[in-house]
């Protein structure tokens, strides 16, 4: 099933195989420009069913790491679009990832030098921020300011402008970023979130900024080339809520009656992670009827088991897809799979980025032997 077909929207995806966002950030200084480099790379990988882009902020107040792109200057526009003509050229789909950091962010990104949030509490987790000579290093986030109701609206729009920017860029659709403790995440969780207002304590109003985002979205694409991001069972970064399953169970039931084009989930992928329970993918499975994808440390025999499964409809593979360009062919062929280097994962040049080879070359010196 793996490499089967699948109709998502208004298009046919060749495989199962999705390529998750991962950000690398090698975007064009001053500006988080995307770059002639950024087009090679995603053109290299075209081969997937679906490219989800690395997770591109929506506002400069949505920023929280250095050398990540944006979508609200037509300059990221122009530079997007390239990278979008790239991968359509390769006959490959691809879809942006729309995203508000919130309290995942550091003072140096900000004039008033504070991050914003739901409410006034530090995530206990730092950000990579570079120096002015390009160096790199992961920083704490501070305390963040609390979103007023005003901000709130803002937001929204920031969102609004993204999907029409992304749509200006010949995007296929987008994916909202509401996983991962970033500030969509961050509204969901009883943890992060103590608002007493409407956008705080019981589940509907916990959900609310999340469907005003959706519903701000769509209005602007439309429902079908739209997805949603979440991660039901992450708890780093102080997310560990204890309501969050029903929260999203609540979510998904919403996001079905706005008949938007799928839900990805983003699971634990650390070494010692519980695993999913499948009671909850059946659940979910009941009250949201669209496209489902997975990712997190799937193989190529975890992904065609959960298909064969009905649970899911697609599987994304995040770093396998670093260093593997054409990860579909591999898969097909049971290939082995070349590794990639850590050091060269954040910033920097084509090094470790556009220069991986394509299996029919086997002259990488990265290519190793592994499973797929």
């Amino acid at each position: 099933m793996l490499l089967s077909s699948l109709r998502l929207g208004l298009q046919t995806l060749p495989n199962r195989i999705v390529m998750a966002p991962m950000t690398r950030a090698r975007s064009r200084q001053p500006g988080d420009v995307p770059t002639a480099m950024m087009a090679q790379y995603y053109a290299q990988r075209a081969s997937a069913g679906l490219i989800i882009s690395e997770a591109t902020q929506i506002s400069p107040q949505g920023k929280g790491y250095s050398f990540t792109p944006g979508i609200y200057s037509d300059e990221q526009v122009a530079g997007w679009r390239q990278v979008t003509q790239a991968v359509h050229a390769a006959g490959g789909r691809i879809y942006l990832q729309l995203w508000h950091v919130g309290r995942m962010s550091h003072a140096s990104l900000h004039a008033d030098g504070l991050p914003v949030a739901p409410s006034a509490l530090a995530p206990d987790a730092q950000v990579w921020i570079a120096d002015e000579d390009g160096v790199g290093r992961m920083l704490d986030c501070p305390v963040p300011r609390a979103l007023t109701e005003g901000d709130i609206a803002s937001i929204v729009q920031d969102f609004r402008l993204a999907a029409r920017n992304a749509e200006r860029a010949e995007f296929d659709g987008v994916e909202i970023h509401a996983a991962n403790g970033y500030l969509i995440d961050q509204f969901l969780r009883t943890t992060s979130n103590l608002r007493n207002d409407t956008y705080g304590g019981n589940r509907t109003n916990r959900i609310r900024f999340l469907l005003e985002v959706v519903d701000a979205v769509t209005k602007e694409i439309g429902p079908g080339r739209v997805g949603v991001r979440l991660a039901p069972f992450m708890t780093a970064r102080n997310m560990a809520c204890p309501d969050i399953i029903p929260t999203i169970l609540d979510a998904a039931i919403e996001l079905q009656k706005r008949k938007i084009g799928y839900l990805h989930l983003s699971e634990a992928d650390w070494d010692d992670a519980p695993q999913v329970p499948d009671e909850f993918r059946y659940e979910l499975r009941a009250v949201f009827r669209n496209t489902l994808i997975v990712a997190g440390r799937y193989d190529a025999e975890r992904a065609e088991a959960i298909l064969q499964q009905g649970l899911v409809d697609l599987v994304a593979f995040g770093r396998p897809f670093i260093a593997n360009p054409d990860l579909p062919e591999r898969i097909a062929t049971g290939a082995y799979l070349a590794d990639f280097d850590g050091t060269t994962l954040f910033g920097g040049t084509a090094k470790g980025y556009t220069d991986y080879l394509p299996l029919k070359t086997h002259t990488s010196p990265n290519f190793i032997q592994g499973k797929t």
